[in-house]
Order: structure tokens, then sequence, then C-alpha cells
């Protein structure tokens, strides 16, 4: 399985790009959002999806781990395969679709290019658990929190298999200046 490719963008098109590594070229299905972002000539690391089918090999890429972990647990769904969670991804960044899930807006899922009603609705039940608490609040609130999603440490728990809302509540108490091996070190013995 390929975990992340790190080289420089080579070229652009449709949805994908291609990414040179030591001179060979991957072809890297990436979501509208990161795909607006890359820029050609630009070094990037994209975490990585291997989608093996019977006729075809894909690989899928994000910026960031949190964003995978997110497509693999839509994936998860009946229903949902890799262009449907990659349209989900798209309709803003990993944090904005996970509170959607989490406050159960399939609304905001069906908005999704092929991703009906139910579909939608399915995405909701099925993943609200495993995302987490919502991060915002209603607009009245004056108390509005979002969880750093570019945190190594998060992305390191999260990796080892901890929930989103299980590694941040594990990061609460450790001292976010100290090095990424540390926190993740200290979160582990929490």
């Amino acid at each position: 399985m390929i975990a992340h490719v790190k080289g420089v963008v080579a070229e652009k098109f449709a949805n994908s790009v291609i990414i040179d590594v030591a001179g060979v070229g991957y072809e890297v299905v990436v979501a509208l959002g990161d795909f607006e972002t890359l820029t050609l000539e630009d070094e990037v690391k994209l975490y990585t999806y291997h989608h093996v089918r019977e006729q075809a090999e894909e690989l899928f890429g994000f910026s960031s781990l949190a964003a995978k972990k997110l497509f693999e647990l839509l994936i998860s769904v009946q229903g949902i395969g890799p262009k449907a969670a990659l349209s989900i991804l798209g309709l803003g960044n990993s944090e904005a679709v996970r509170n959607a899930i989490a406050n159960a807006d399939s609304a905001f899922i069906a908005k999704a290019s092929g991703v009906g009603k139910k579909s939608a609705e399915r995405v909701v039940v099925d993943l609200s658990d495993k995302v987490g608490l919502p991060t915002h609040y209603a607009e009245s609130s004056p108390v509005q929190t979002m969880l750093n999603t570019n945190d190594e440490a998060l992305e390191a728990l999260m990796a080892l298999g901890y929930t989103l809302a299980d590694a941040s509540k594990a990061l609460e108490r450790v001292d976010p200046n100290l090095p990424t091996s540390k926190r993740v070190t200290e979160a582990l013995k929490s």
C-alpha cells in the first residue's frame, strides 16, 4: 500500500495531479479544495489511499491525514464509493465535513455531486458516532472551537486508530510546546 507521495507537481488536469517522485510520475486523484491549492512545480506531500478494483487501480490523495481518515470512513458507508467520498470532501475542508456529519446535517452532505438524499442520510447515521463531537456551535453561542487538523500529534494518534474525539481528548492535558513525539508519548500514557 502506498501511504503517501512526496514530490513535485508536474501536471494538473481534471481532478487529478501527477506527482513526480524521483523521475516516476504518480497520478493522484484529489478533492476540489486540494486541486485548487496545488501549484505546478511545487513540492508537496499527499497522504494517499490506494484503491484497487478488478480492472483498475487508483491513488486518491489528501493534503492532511485527517482528510484521508475521513475519506476512509466515508467509503466504508454502503453506497459511497471513492468518487462520491471525494465529492463530499470537496464541499469544504475536512473539519467542515466532519462537523456536518457530527451535527447530522444530511442536507449539507447531499449537496455533493453524485450523493442523493438517502445516501447522505446513511452517511450521517453510520458515521455520526465515529467522527466525534461537533466543534462549532450555533451562531448565537459565544464559544467556538476548532480542532487543529494540522497538528502532527493529533494525526499520529489518529493513524494509531484513535478517533478524532479521543485523540483530541488525549492531547488536552499535554503541553502543546513539546515536540510531536513527546506529545504523542504523553497522550498515550494518559
